[in-house]
């Protein structure tokens, strides 16, 4: 009977060092979990982008407003028939400083 028990307990203590210690234990599976997690949102991220340059290529291939509206925003193109005005801001003035002696308020 004793050594029943005393081989159960080795089995037992086997069996929960390949499940908590072991590297195909919980430790390495939680990990895989959170690398997967990771990628998954890395993946999303990516189909997002892939996403818009295709809307952005098919843009470009059938019409021209794509085309125009980057070389207006890119290279600062204007059409023959335009006028392009350019507004600068002024730099703002400091603040007037009172000269003199300050009196307090009564």
């Amino acid at each position: 009977m004793q050594s029943l028990v005393a081989a159960l307990i080795a089995a037992l203590v086997t069996l929960q060092y390949l499940l908590w210690i072991d590297e195909d234990g919980v430790r390495q599976s939680y990990a895989l979990r959170i690398s997967v997690q990771a990628q998954t949102e890395q993946n999303a991220a990516l189909n997002e982008r892939n996403r818009a340059l295709e809307a952005d290529i098919k843009d470009l291939k059938t019409g021209l407003t794509a085309i125009e509206e980057r070389a207006r925003s890119e290279m600062g193109m204007i059409r023959q028939d335009e006028t392009f005005y350019r507004l600068l801001e002024q730099p703002t003035p400091p603040p007037a400083v009172p000269k003199g002696p300050v009196q307090p308020a009564q």
